[in-house]
């Protein structure tokens, strides 16, 4: 099968589409497959293609997971996108390669705890609550400044900002306030987009998008 007859070289096409349309570099942009709830099965024609950037949202299944497969492709980057308890800090840091869901105080003395004990600098998005919706994990928009000097004060490499637009509604106006909240905090990561939206996510200026269906099929399928 020739890889762009496959989904991994459909959403690849994709990216690259709208990179030159938005007039980007397709490889500034990275895809992050989205693997949780998927058995290593499923994961390793991914990886037999060529694909190296991965997504879990539990420590515990990735801990479970990904060291037998990281022992077969040792240059896998493996990215935690999902919640992030305080009290699984120290595991996180020693697992993954960068964590997307930065988004409280407590959470941040936890990673930089665990960061001085393990001796490893883990990039980190803060996580924003962009639609401002109380059942969301995210900090307030008003707060990204604080919670970005008190990141930068205990030594946490912040890679940029992260978000989950509001289910239902068009994701674009999202993503672009993202954007601007970045420029104006002097950050140039974003990671914004996922299979139904990261295409619009790559026009305005996704640097991470997390896709997970459109490589997978449907969760558990």
């Amino acid at each position: 099968m020739e890889i762009a007859q496959t989904p991994l070289g459909e959403v690849q096409a994709k990216i690259g589409k709208m990179c030159k349309i938005a007039r980007r570099e397709a490889k500034d942009v990275t895809l992050i497959a989205v693997s949780k709830t998927h058995p290593a099965e499923r994961i390793v024609p991914l990886l037999e293609e060529g694909q190296r950037v991965f997504g879990e949202n539990r420590v515990q299944e990735a801990q479970d997971k990904w060291p037998a497969l990281r022992a077969q492709y040792p240059d896998v980057e493996l990215h935690l996108i999902g919640q992030l308890q305080s009290n699984k800090a120290e595991d996180a840091v020693e697992l993954f390669d960068c964590i997307h869901g930065l988004d409280r105080a407590s959470l941040l003395k936890a990673l930089a705890k665990a960061m001085d004990k393990t001796g490893r600098k883990v990039p980190c998005f803060i996580q924003v609550n962009i639609g401002a919706e109380e059942q969301k994990g995210g900090c307030a928009i008003a707060d990204v400044p604080d919670l970005l000097a008190k990141a930068r004060e205990a030594g946490i490499p912040v890679a940029g900002l992260m978000c989950l637009p509001p289910a239902g509604i068009e994701p674009a106006p999202f993503f672009a306030l993202l954007h601007k909240i970045a420029q104006d905090n002097g950050l140039a990561g974003l990671s914004m987009g996922m299979s139904g939206d990261y295409e619009t996510a790559v026009q305005l200026g996704a640097t991470h998008v997390r896709v997970g269906t459109a490589l997978f099929g449907a969760r558990g399928g």
